[in-house]
């Protein structure tokens, strides 16, 4: 229980000063304070019931400073009594509470008892565990809603990833997938678009996962950029039609394992020749050179070569203006570094429900990050790219 206590101490900490925690610290202590004042009028808001023996008397508004920001707080008023929730003081203690309740929620997979506790420790009464059933689920609802929501419009490019957290599954520790997709529409804006937890990567498993992308509404997708999964392959071939990029920076690292430790660099540079040309005929050009070169010298390195050829540059037949961006996962390889950190602190999860609640969280926090960022890419850069294409109305005579 000590180990668990201190890893659930660290993540706290490491999530501090996040967007993500200030908001959810103002959700739970809202919740809080209303299944509190419940338990002490015998009712619910507007509930008629003849265990009643107190009723609400309006809010009064508090700002409550903590070391993740400030949280506007509403906090209801009684008409006999007074009410005072007994979490703003002290402090420090109770923000690292409130801060437990909600990642104890995600990381025990909406653990009634664990929550409970937390919840009296803090010096809460009347909190039925139904009642913390009821909160633990309304913040569930909220990392769902953002997963199952609808997607509108077209999404030319599609980043897909995995990473592994290790979950405790019939008496075993295992090691699982944890997929996610992100995507640039139109509009040139990104988003997080689809996450699953899977315990392999096989062709069943992508085809379930872009079958549930495309009832959600995906669709126009031009170019889906991943790693070398042939079940992600064999999946897109099913379900979507569109051209594979082979992240190539993946690539690199495939290649560079049969060259010899030393001649690791020369192979490197020559290799990044190719990348250095402007357009798709000098670049496959370039690339018919290299892998002659190398052919000679590392049989295994040239083979690897022609048969990469039309993977890895194509994203040389898109916009030149989204080369750097397509041609590799690492807008995604980022946003699973974040994932990492915050997971390597939990170390096992007890189900996978638990990881989709974390990893969900952060890509909601992510996701909301992003929509307040500039366009990832120009309107005109895409305009090409989609498949109903903007017209022109003549203007209107006076």
């Amino acid at each position: 229980m000590t180990n668990d206590s201190m890893q659930l101490s660290e993540l706290i900490e490491k999530a501090g000063a996040d967007d993500f925690v200030r908001e959810m610290l103002g959700f739970v202590a809202q919740r809080m304070m209303e299944l509190d004042v419940e338990g002490r009028c015998g009712a619910g808001h507007g509930e008629r019931s003849e265990a009643r023996t107190n009723s609400r008397n309006g809010f009064r508004d508090r700002d409550w400073h903590t070391r993740a920001g400030t949280v506007a707080l509403r906090i209801p008023k009684l008409r006999s009594g007074s009410y005072f929730p007994p979490f703003l003081e002290p402090r420090r203690t109770s923000e690292k509470a409130l801060a437990a309740v909600i990642q104890e929620a995600y990381v025990q997979g909406i653990s009634t008892r664990s929550v409970d506790d937390l919840v009296k420790a803090m010096g809460m009464t009347g909190i039925s565990k139904s009642q913390v059933s009821r909160l633990c689920a309304e913040i569930d609802e909220r990392v769902h809603g953002f997963l199952e929501r609808p997607i509108e419009g077209d999404w030319p490019y599609l980043w897909i990833d995995a990473t592994y957290v290790k979950v405790r599954e019939g008496g075993r520790i295992i090691s699982v997938a944890v997929i996610i997709a992100i995507g640039a529409n139109t509009q040139g804006r990104r988003e997080v678009l689809g996450l699953k937890v899977g315990a392999s990567e096989a062709e069943p498993f992508w085809t379930d996962f872009l079958r549930s992308l495309t009832r959600r509404g995906l669709r126009g997708v031009k170019l889906v950029i991943s790693d070398a999964h042939e079940g992600l392959k064999a999946a897109m071939r099913k379900v979507i039609s569109a051209t594979w990029q082979r992240c190539r920076v993946h690539f690199m690292r495939n290649l560079l394992v049969h060259a010899p430790k030393g001649q690791r660099g020369v192979v490197s540079a020559l290799v990044r020749t190719i990348f250095a040309q402007t357009s798709e005929k000098a670049a496959r050009a370039q690339w018919h050179v290299v892998a002659d070169q190398l052919q000679e010298r590392f049989p295994k390195i040239g083979k690897l070569m022609t048969d990469a050829e039309q993977d890895v540059l194509a994203h040389m037949s898109f916009p030149r203006e989204h080369h750097s961006k397509i041609y590799s996962t690492n807008p995604i390889e980022r946003l699973n570094g974040e994932i990492k950190r915050r997971t390597d602190v939990v170390g096992i999860f007890p189900n996978e429900a638990a990881i989709v609640r974390l990893v969900g969280a952060l890509l909601l926090e992510q996701n909301d990050e992003w929509a307040l960022c500039r366009r990832y890419m120009s309107l005109e850069t895409l305009a090409e790219l989609g498949d109903n294409p903007s017209v022109s109305l003549p203007a209107v005579a006076d």
